[in-house]
């Protein structure tokens, strides 16, 4: 029977199943088609594809976004709190642990606030303080980074796909001020990026569960070498 520990630690990969994922196709294929209606209509035919579809595109794109800085945030919570709890951490370094909360809560509503904000400065200042929030929360020392393998880390893949897309949601208005299309363009490149990071995600996420134990069978499993791929030989 999983308890309440195990069953925390796998909402994260859950919920980029069960929602992110289903999200990022359905705002892959709007964004196929949107693109196609444009170059069509760009040369002067009549496009099949009804003009909703760059609304849609836009709306789906900022639910896709909620979903992966949340997840990432739900991500970041777990080892955070549970060795808080586990390893007294609360009573060792109290302060910390307030600025830990604080970071939290402070990244959470510049998050929401940047949805809220209709001018480009109030969008650039609370997709920086998100972002931030990200960064200075995936360097306390609980979490693990697999910075021997860095290249193929689940932590940065994952945190550098939540930045691309808050920098999508703080700039998407640019896009249809910019007549010379920059902003679209970057737009393009930067999520064929996180499209890429996303792909990244599934799959270091796959062999990241094989390799995170269940709590009562951490204790034997982290004595493990990652390096070496080596474990202590049982008695």
């Amino acid at each position: 029977m999983i308890d309440f520990q195990d069953a925390w630690a796998l909402l994260h990969p859950a919920i980029a199943i069960i929602l992110v994922f289903p999200l990022l196709g359905i705002v892959l294929n709007r964004a196929l088609l949107t693109r196609q209606r444009r170059l069509a209509t760009k040369a002067g035919e009549k496009s099949k594809i009804p003009p909703v579809v760059g609304t849609e595109h836009v709306a789906i794109g900022k639910y896709l976004t909620m979903a992966v800085v949340g997840v990432t945030f739900l991500g970041l919570a777990y080892p955070l709190f549970s060795k808080f709890i586990n390893e007294n951490v609360i009573s060792q370094e109290p302060l910390r642990i307030f600025l830990v909360i604080f970071l939290f809560a402070l990244s959470i509503v510049s998050f929401v606030f940047l949805f809220r904000s209709k001018t480009k400065l109030g969008r650039g200042i609370f997709a920086v303080l998100t972002g931030m929030g990200l960064v200075l929360l995936g360097c306390q020392p609980e979490i693990y980074r697999r910075g021997h393998e860095w290249f193929v880390s689940h932590f940065y893949y994952g945190i550098l796909a939540a930045l691309l897309m808050i920098f999508s949601v703080a700039t998407i208005q640019d896009i249809y001020q910019d007549r010379q299309n920059r902003w679209r363009n970057a737009h393009i490149i930067i999520n064929s990026l996180a499209l890429l990071l996303f792909i990244g995600q599934g799959i270091t996420g796959t062999r990241d569960l094989l390799e995170i134990p269940l709590h009562w069978q951490a204790s034997y499993v982290y004595q493990c070498d990652s390096v070496s791929k080596t474990c202590p030989q049982p008695r």
